[in-house]
């Protein structure tokens, strides 16, 4: 074999190489949709209602969760984004990157069952009015975690372990009030699908708020009381 064919082989077997490491990580998404009961979700006709064969009403457990825990999610998204800017500490960083990827992927399945139930993604209904909860909303902080538009303003403001703390302390009050409100729907859940998916964010969440109380640990710092 010349010196250009070799070459040429070892450029095809690198290529290979790059294309496996694209592909894999969207094989394993697939598998952990089939999981959860995508299919369900997608199958043309056919609700995303686990053993009902009828779509749930838009005042349901199944369609107030799917509402209030995709606006939950996107805080914790908007709040992981500004805090990926004013840190370079890599364990901040790459907990900010889980939690904008792991929510936004939830956040799309909770919108894809309402788009597939014919319903509205908002609805005049209070926030965690499915759950017979209230809470009185305030400054941007519509369900309890949520963070306040005043405390979202001040996180933009500071950097390094500032930033990194107060993210913490925030991101740590949103796992538990958003953990709350999936147990909430699992135990009252008639949708097999959305429930594995709230299941799914209990395990999640809970593994994150470890984490985060030993990241607050490392840097000094507790939670907000």
């Amino acid at each position: 074999m010349t010196g250009d064919q070799e070459s040429t082989a070892e450029q095809a077997r690198s290529s290979g190489r790059s294309r496996r490491k694209l592909w894999w990580p969207a094989a394993l998404a697939a598998v952990v949709a089939l999981g959860l009961g995508v299919p369900a979700l997608v199958s043309s006709g056919t609700p995303a209602s686990g053993s009902s064969s009828s779509a749930p009403s838009t005042d349901s457990a199944e369609a107030g969760f799917a509402r209030d825990m995709a606006t939950h999610h996107q805080q914790a998204i908007d709040m992981s984004f500004i805090v990926r800017d004013r840190t370079q500490d890599q364990a901040v960083r790459t907990l900010a990157f889980d939690i904008i990827n792991t929510q936004a992927n939830q956040r799309g399945m909770l919108m894809g069952f309402l788009d597939q139930w014919g319903l509205t993604q908002a609805s005049a209904a209070k926030p965690m009015a499915w759950m017979g909860h209230t809470y009185e909303a305030h400054d941007g902080s519509l369900m309890p975690g949520m963070a306040t538009n005043a405390d979202l303003d001040r996180l933009r403001t500071l950097s390094g372990r500032d930033a990194e703390v107060f993210y913490l302390q925030l991101m740590l009050a949103h796992h538990r009030g958003g953990m709350d409100m999936a147990q909430a729907y699992v135990d009252a859940a008639k949708n097999d699908v959305e429930k594995r998916l709230a299941q799914t964010m209990v395990n999640g969440q809970q593994a994150e708020i470890d984490l985060i109380s030993s990241m607050l640990t490392e840097r000094g710092a507790k939670p907000t009381p």
